[in-house]
């Protein structure tokens, strides 16, 4: 019976100078390089070459964080289907993220939707609305919106972190999967 082979990031994340980790690993975390360099801080070893051990440690990075750090990480994301998305201003992980769940492909009354979701979101936590897209589809997507806006400030900050948290672990994946 064959064994796959275990899947590896390339470069190898042990192997890494804090300068090409950041380089390499650096926007895992929507504009915030500073979660690479602390996992890189804390030490890498051969373990931290596999995808998901990278994330966990990424993601107890910024469990770790304060508040205020963790809030700046979420509001480095941008809106759902929002104005950046339509002018062609994300990053190319959330682009490709926001095509994969069909957002491009969301009607002029579902546009409006996420938008007057996006803005009464905003209002009430001070960041945008993030969840991990992959799998989703916009329906899916809109209902949790919904369901999520009654959320305290506290559950929606750390739900937005483990959203983050499983977001970045899937670009890991796919960065292995293409090296």
């Amino acid at each position: 019976m064959p064994t796959s082979q275990p899947l590896l990031l390339s470069p190898a994340p042990s192997k890494c100078s804090l300068e090409m980790l950041t380089h390499h690993y650096g926007d895992v975390y929507e504009h915030s390089p500073w979660v690479a360099e602390a996992a890189w801080q804390h030490g890498l070893n051969e373990a931290h070459d596999s995808p998901d051990a990278l994330a966990e440690l990424m993601g107890l990075m910024l469990q770790q964080a304060s508040s205020e750090q963790q809030i700046r990480v979420i509001q480095a994301h941008p809106d759902l289907a929002g104005k950046a998305a339509m002018a062609g201003e994300l990053t190319q992980d959330s682009t490709s993220e926001q095509v994969g769940a069909g957002l491009d492909q969301c009607s002029p009354e579902e546009f409006a939707r996420f938008e007057a979701l996006n803005t009464a979101y905003k209002e009430k936590f001070g960041f945008p609305f993030v969840i991990a897209v992959k799998g989703l589809d916009r329906h899916a997507i809109l209902a949790a919106f919904e369901e999520r806006l009654n959320n305290d400030g506290a559950t929606e900050r750390q739900t937005a972190i483990e959203q983050i948290i499983r977001i970045a672990r899937f670009r890991l994946i796919d960065r292995a999967t293409k090296s």
